[in-house]
C-alpha cells in the first residue's frame, strides 16, 4: 500500500510493488522452450512443402536471374504470413503457439499481465526474423539470442525486446 512520510509531509508518497510474474508464475524450462519451437518448426516446414508444391511459390527454388535479396525478403514476408495464419490465432487469444500449447507453455508480459498480439508479433517475432536479412551480423544476433536462454532470468533477446517470459500455463 501506499504511505505517507509523517517527517516530511511534502514529500511524494511510496508504496513497494511485487512482482506478479516471479510470485504467480513458474517459468517455462529451456527444454519445454526448445520442444515447442520445434513442434512450430516442424508444422510450418510441412505447410511450406505442401504450398510448395501447390502453388509456383517456394523457398526452395531461388530465382535465376540472382535477384537473391528479393527472393529472401519474399521468403520472408511469405513465412510470417503462414505463420500468423497457423498460429496467429493462439498468439492473440492465449499467448501461445501450436508447440507451446501441446507442452503446456504459454508467454505473458515480465509483470505477469497478458502479452498483446501487436507486442507479440512487433516486438518478439519481427525483430529477430528481420534481422536474419543481414548478412552474417543476422545470423551472430540470432545465435546470440538462442543462448541468451542459458542466463538465470531464461530469457533469449527477443523476451527482452519484448518485455516479455515464458511461463507454465
Amino acid at each position: 500500500m501506499a504511505s505517507i512520510d509523517e517527517g516530511n509531509r511534502f514529500a511524494p508518497p511510496t508504496v513497494h510493488v511485487e512482482d506478479v510474474a516471479a510470485s504467480t508464475s513458474a517459468l517455462a524450462s529451456r527444454g519445454g522452450r526448445l520442444a515447442a519451437v520445434i513442434i512450430d518448426a516442424v508444422i510450418q516446414g510441412i505447410a511450406v512443402a505442401v504450398l510448395s508444391f501447390v502453388t509456383p511459390l517456394s523457398p526452395f527454388r531461388p530465382p535465376a536471374d540472382g535477384a537473391l535479396v528479393g527472393f529472401m525478403l519474399t521468403n520472408l514476408v511469405l513465412g510470417l504470413v503462414l505463420f500468423l495464419l497457423l498460429h496467429g490465432y493462439l498468439l492473440a487469444t492465449q499467448g501461445q503457439t501450436i508447440g507451446k500449447k501441446l507442452l503446456g507453455i504459454r508467454i505473458v508480459r515480465s509483470d505477469g499481465s497478458a502479452a498483446t498480439f501487436g507486442r507479440l508479433v512487433g516486438l518478439r517475432i519481427l525483430p529477430v526474423n528481420l534481422i536474419v536479412l543481414v548478412p552474417y551480423i543476422g545470423m551472430l544476433i540470432v545465435l546470440i539470442d538462442s543462448l541468451l536462454i542459458f542466463r538465470e532470468s531464461r530469457k533469449c533477446l527477443h523476451d527482452n525486446i519484448a518485455d516479455t517470459i515464458v511461463v507454465k500455463a
